[in-house]
């Protein structure tokens, strides 16, 4: 927490996102601290049934002569599919006008570290 001038007091700030006791200013939108009456991490869960159709798929070519080599190709890009897809992670805020998904990315921590900062400025204004 750092302060600057005019007595705004920074809680986070990186290339993208600002928090401060009056403003959460993210990529394209700012919204004012005294809108924003809660805010937590919402997992946005990823569907992995085409990655699971994909291994269907490809364990059923593996019964046929002509094209098993496929089937094994098939088999394999299925699998790296559905162990590469990743949940994804917003800050979900609650304004007067609804909830709202400000900032989404795979990374939990980077979240983490902006709720903490936007609780911090909650509990800040009073």
């Amino acid at each position: 927490m750092e302060a600057i001038t005019q007595n705004e007091t920074i809680f986070y700030h990186d290339s993208s996102i600002k928090v401060t006791q009056s403003r959460y200013i993210t990529h394209s939108k700012t919204y004012a601290m005294r809108n924003i009456s809660s805010v937590y991490i919402f997992e946005i869960i990823k569907s992995k049934n085409k990655a699971l159709l994909l291994i269907i798929v490809g364990f059923i070519l593996l019964f046929s002569k002509e094209i098993f080599w496929m089937g094994i190709i098939i088999l394999i890009l299925g699998f790296w599919w559905f162990f590469t897809i990743k949940n994804q992670y917003a800050v979900r805020i609650s304004t007067n006008a609804g909830e709202v998904n400000s900032i989404v990315s795979k990374d939990r921590d980077y979240i983490q570290k902006i709720v903490n900062a936007l609780n911090e400025a909650i509990i800040h204004r009073g």
